[in-house]
């Protein structure tokens, strides 16, 4: 055997070696790199075993544990087509990160948006199948959905989405919260005529964006004017057709929310094409902080951004301690978590003309 060939059979380093030169018993090591809650292990000793196995290269026997402890260190994500949305790569990446903090592996299977129950329940036996200790069930937009039934052989959690039944964890966008954030921006840059292109289909985020701009009108002190709100299809040609209605007239907004940066794409044209120039004479403002939409626009879009990354991270993390939770009921009534959604500020919006003459 030459000497490449020694090399490269170098014995693997295993739990009894780490033990060893950490100067602790293997049952110590084991607790330490298993996370093994309720333990003596002072946390100097948990950082020296750590250290030592780092160093030493041990990496874990995961069939042995999974065979002993009936774990794969696997969680799913069944996803409706987010994979391929501009969002996906930030949930993926927080799910991703999230889960190797916690040493588990991310499986992904990406359904079809028109798939029917079936097919759901197709994918959520497949995963089940490679023994997943829990699944994240992601959707492609906020809406309600009926938890494939398989869902329940393990923990389970939903990212954008509410279980119908109102009993699975869920992780939502506060999109209230960020149209009202917004509506108060415009407001402390002095607009008092702010209309609203809402979008057209009945999904919650519409209400939710509607809410909020209510609520941000209120906080403002600025009366609701129901002639500045209308509402068309959440695509550039539906917000330059509700945007040339509220432009196209005497007392026409100073600013304009749109319900989301595709439907400001619309306002903007409507505005160049009667030669209002942005934000000088108008602000629009979106909603989504859509890449590449948002910052390649001029002038670049002021918007608020979803938490994608945040509601990956999230999923992640409440799933792990559904996982290792002692009670084997993993279901119960639970309101939605709301994670924030900040304003971002790019060059859209302006002081309005009776903040800059001193009118205001």
């Amino acid at each position: 055997m030459s000497g490449a060939d020694e090399e490269a059979v170098t014995p693997k380093v295993g739990i009894r070696d780490v033990a060893r030169a950490a100067g602790v018993s293997v049952t110590t090591v084991s607790h330490v790199l298993n996370e093994t809650p309720h333990t003596r292990t002072s946390e100097a000793t948990r950082d020296r075993v750590r250290s030592v196995a780092r160093d030493l290269g041990y990496t874990p026997n995961r069939l042995a544990r999974g065979l002993r402890t009936r774990a794969s260190d696997m969680i799913g994500l069944l996803t409706e087509e987010i994979a391929t949305t501009p969002h996906a790569g930030r949930i993926i990446l927080g799910a991703q990160e999230e889960a190797s903090r916690h040493n588990l592996t991310l499986a992904i299977i990406n359904s079809h948006l028109d798939a029917g129950a079936d097919a759901r329940r197709a994918d959520a036996r497949a995963l089940i199948e490679r023994q997943v200790d829990g699944i994240i069930y992601a959707t492609v937009f906020h809406h309600e959905v009926s938890v494939p039934r398989e869902l329940r052989a393990v923990p389970a959690v939903l990212i954008g989405a509410l279980d119908r039944q109102g009993v699975v964890p869920a992780v939502l966008p506060d999109e209230a919260s960020g149209a009202a954030d917004l509506v108060a921006l415009l407001a402390d840059a002095g607009h008092r005529r702010i209309a609203f292109a809402d979008s057209s289909i009945e999904v919650p985020a519409t209400q939710g964006r509607l809410v909020g701009y209510l609520r941000g009108l209120e906080q403002a002190g600025i009366p609701r004017d129901d002639r500045l709100i209308t509402s068309s299809v959440s695509e550039a040609g539906g917000g330059y057709t509700a945007s040339l209605e509220l432009l196209d007239r005497d007392d026409r907004p100073t600013a304009i929310f749109c319900y989301n940066d595709r439907m400001a794409m619309g306002a903007y044209r409507a505005a160049q094409e009667l030669g209002l120039r942005i934000p000088d004479d108008v602000s629009i403002v979106g909603f989504d902080d859509q890449a590449p939409i948002a910052a390649s626009v001029y002038p670049a879009l002021t918007t608020v951004a979803l938490p994608h990354y945040e509601m990956g991270a999230w999923a992640v993390a409440t799933l792990t301690r559904l996982i290792q939770s002692s009670s084997t009921s993993w279901y119960r009534s639970t309101h939605p978590t709301l994670l924030p959604c900040p304003v971002v500020v790019r060059e859209s919006v302006a002081p309005s003309a009776a903040r800059r003459t001193g009118a205001l």
